[in-house]
């Protein structure tokens, strides 16, 4: 098989990808005859994406035949990728505890199926867990239940030696270091014969996950009888983003039909987190906790805090609401949804959780990546807001 470079992701704190996919291109063979989505009409009305630094618009496979295994899905049944001869395959590598880019990559591939309509019957989903540390059918099952994938896919895991050989065999780098999981964040798009088609790599960019979806719906339906067509035919051009400059109105998750204003005019402190988070960490006390900085900041004068949910990577706007209804506690805080991602983007959220404290102009003054407890995060902003003057 012809290698290339292995490019490492940090699943957990976010490094960018696109700086090496000129080089991933040349190595793969990028240059011609890799199916007809270059040439199709949607390619070439959007080719504007070629220019969008936060898509990746594929890497040509050369059709080479896509190495085979067996491995253990999140129901314990044994699978192989030879199995799904006949039916074209979207196989991504992704950390099983992961909360950066691999949640971007599963909302990407079911997007990409259900644009295709009923001929996304002919498609299946596939995952191999990257993370060494777990690789439990449990840890697979749990990402699953938590992304809303149950059903949707197959997250497969196995002994360590037998997860090293695939990732060795499909040229994926995987590795801890400083207690953060790095691998190549790549999705293949395998054809009905087993043979290696495209190579994406995911972009830790909320706002184009639509992009991404369309991109991979236009590639597989130029490899399915009849090219099905593609529900969605948006522009593909770079998506403009709502910085902390910009005043927004987002909806809320608290109450239907409510909604939630960002932007200048104030300091503020805004927490992006996510729903699937309580897959990792016992987010009911984190979020309920915030309630204690709440207090704090009302007597020392310090930012509001507001909430961001990242609902674009969630299974639904009503998941999040049922979370919150369900909390137990009411939260002292306003609880907004980040829909398309834009806001996420705009804020350069590169993790979830992550913490940005805006000056009333709505300049950045700190950001911070992971929780933190309501007295640190009192004792931050109070430092923040002093060196502001």
């Amino acid at each position: 098989m012809t290698s290339f470079p292995m490019i490492r992701f940090r699943a957990r704190v976010a490094l960018g990808a696109v700086a090496v996919l000129g080089v991933l291109a040349g190595a793969a063979g990028c240059s011609s005859g890799s199916g007809t989505a270059a040439s199709s009409p949607a390619a070439a009305a959007n080719a504007a994406g070629m220019y969008n630094p936060n898509l990746d618009m594929g890497s040509s496979l050369g059709s080479r035949p896509a190495p085979d295994f067996r491995l253990t899905n999140q129901f314990g049944q044994p699978m192989s990728l030879s199995q799904f001869r006949g039916k074209v395959v979207m196989l991504s590598f992704e950390d099983s505890e992961c909360t950066t880019v691999c949640p971007l990559t599963t909302q990407s591939m079911l997007e990409a199926k259900q644009l295709l309509g009923a001929a996304g019957d002919k498609v299946q989903l596939l995952g191999v867990d990257a993370n060494p540390d777990a690789i439990k059918v449990a840890d697979v099952l749990a990402y699953s239940r938590a992304h809303g994938m149950v059903n949707q896919w197959d997250f497969l895991t196995g002994s360590l030696p037998q997860l090293k050989s695939t990732w060795r065999a499909y040229d994926i780098a995987v590795q801890i270091e400083q207690g953060q999981i790095d691998h190549t964040p790549a999705l293949f798009v395998i054809d009905q014969q087993g043979r290696e088609r495209k190579l994406y790599l995911t972009q830790m960019a909320y706002s184009s996950i639509g992009q991404s979806a369309q991109v991979l719906a236009d590639e597989i339906s130029t490899l399915l009888p009849g090219h099905p067509h593609v529900a969605s035919q948006q522009s593909l051009a770079t998506v403009s983003v709502t910085g902390p400059a910009d005043h927004v109105t987002l909806p809320s998750g608290q109450s239907e039909g409510g909604t939630v204003t960002l932007g200048p005019g104030q300091p503020r402190l805004v927490m992006f987190f996510a729903t699937w988070l309580a897959e990792v960490y016992d987010l009911k006390s984190e979020l309920t906790g915030m309630n204690a900085y709440v207090a704090a900041a009302r007597r020392a004068g310090l930012p509001p805090l507001t909430a961001v949910d990242e609902t674009v990577v969630e299974p639904s706007d009503q998941t999040v609401r049922s979370y919150l209804k369900n909390l137990g506690t009411p939260l002292n805080y306003p609880v907004a949804l980040d829909t398309t991602g834009r806001v996420a983007d705009g804020y350069q959220v590169q993790d979830q959780p992550w913490f940005v404290l805006l000056s009333a102009s709505g300049k950045i003054v700190w950001s911070h990546d992971g929780w933190l407890s309501p007295a640190a995060l009192e004792s931050a902003a109070k430092h923040a807001v002093s060196s502001q003057g």
